[in-house]
């Protein structure tokens, strides 16, 4: 048995590359006359012999030809990692995609997943920042009609929360503008679960208002309560145009994955402060997903939460091409954050 040297990694690169594109298994044939290598067939034959011997490649039974395992993709991306991100065309759509957008939190979230899958071809998700949790920064009450009103609720990360409530008929919009004023000087600063705990001392102070503050009490309460984790998902069903899943009960067991959104944010959800997590087939450590890949990237918003970016697909992903788009839209999305470029309701 050989060692990896350099001129099998470039034929375990020629079989990576060729086995991204077309889904079938390589032979030494088909390396010798599409990549010019200056090998002959028996040569690039008995490299990759000792390249399975290595446990590089696997060979399908029904087939002579040889696929990448889980540890050859480990090294390619490693390989890549390693030498630094390759510039994507795909760089500029993610940027025109998020030029001069200025979007609420949650529709940024939606948004980028969908972007993702669309550049990629694969199943995208994408995850709210963690951290701290929300402080207050306004509170705005705005008449809907007679007896209702919006309460909008802005906190620092640029979350925006709003709901309809029931208030008294005589409230109108200077009455409002001022509650809202009073309400946003007493919750400034707060968590939502802090403002909860703050409002009986208003009641008080906004007596006559005892419908509004019901309301509010309620919105406050569900907003600040433990929610099952909000992921957005681009391209579920991607994975489904690639023959690894032409397999139904795999492909049922993947989109199930998919609907169980707590799961999805535990499996997806990257620690630490490695700018890229890549993990191949087995490394997932998620039965569902033993012949996926799934690659994370973080961005941040200016208060310091970090929120995560992944890509879902078939271990022969494109990594270089998924590495360089998830790196520049969590630079992206890290910018729009810092600037503050987030839609948020302005105070009369």
């Amino acid at each position: 048995m050989g060692i990896m040297d350099e001129r099998k990694f470039r034929i375990l690169q020629a079989i990576i590359d060729d086995y991204i594109l077309t889904a079938v298994p390589v032979g030494s044939r088909t390396i010798s006359k599409k990549y010019d290598m200056g090998l002959s067939s028996a040569t690039i034959r008995n490299e990759m012999s000792d390249l399975e011997e290595l446990g590089y490649l696997d060979q399908p039974h029904v087939s002579a030809g040889r696929i990448p395992s889980a540890k050859a993709y480990r090294l390619y991306v490693d390989q890549l990692l390693q030498a630094g991100l390759l510039h994507s065309d795909s760089e500029d759509a993610v940027r025109a995609h998020f030029r001069g957008r200025r979007r609420q939190m949650e529709d940024v979230i939606d948004h980028a997943a969908q972007v993702l899958s669309n550049l990629t071809h694969y199943t995208a998700v994408v995850l709210p920042p963690t951290g701290p949790q929300p402080r207050i920064r306004t509170v705005q009450l705005v008449p809907v009609n007679d007896g209702a009103a919006l309460v909008v609720i802005v906190t620092d990360s640029g979350i925006v929360r709003d709901t309809v409530i029931r208030v008294s008929d005589q409230l109108d919009s200077d009455t409002l503008y001022a509650i809202s004023k009073t309400l946003t000087a007493e919750l400034r600063g707060r968590t939502l679960q802090e403002a909860v705990e703050l409002l009986p001392a208003l009641t008080g102070r906004l007596k006559e208002n005892e419908r509004l503050l019901q309301g509010l009490n309620a919105f406050l309460n569900e907003s600040s309560g433990v929610s099952r984790p909000r992921v957005a998902i681009g391209g579920r069903s991607n994975i489904l145009s690639y023959p690894e899943y032409n397999d139904m009960e795999k492909a049922r067991s993947f989109l199930t994955l998919m609907e169980t959104r707590d799961k999805l944010a535990s499996i997806i959800a990257q620690q630490g402060e490695m700018a890229f997590t890549v993990r191949i087939g087995p490394e997932t450590g998620v039965p569902e997903m033993a012949d996926c890949s799934i690659v994370t990237a973080t961005y941040s918003t200016r208060s310091g939460q970090q929120g995560t970016i992944g890509v879902i697909g078939p271990t022969r992903m494109q990594y270089s091409r998924v590495l360089s788009i998830l790196n520049t839209m969590g630079h992206q999305l890290t910018e729009l954050f810092a600037e503050n470029n987030l839609q948020e309701p302005e105070q009369k």
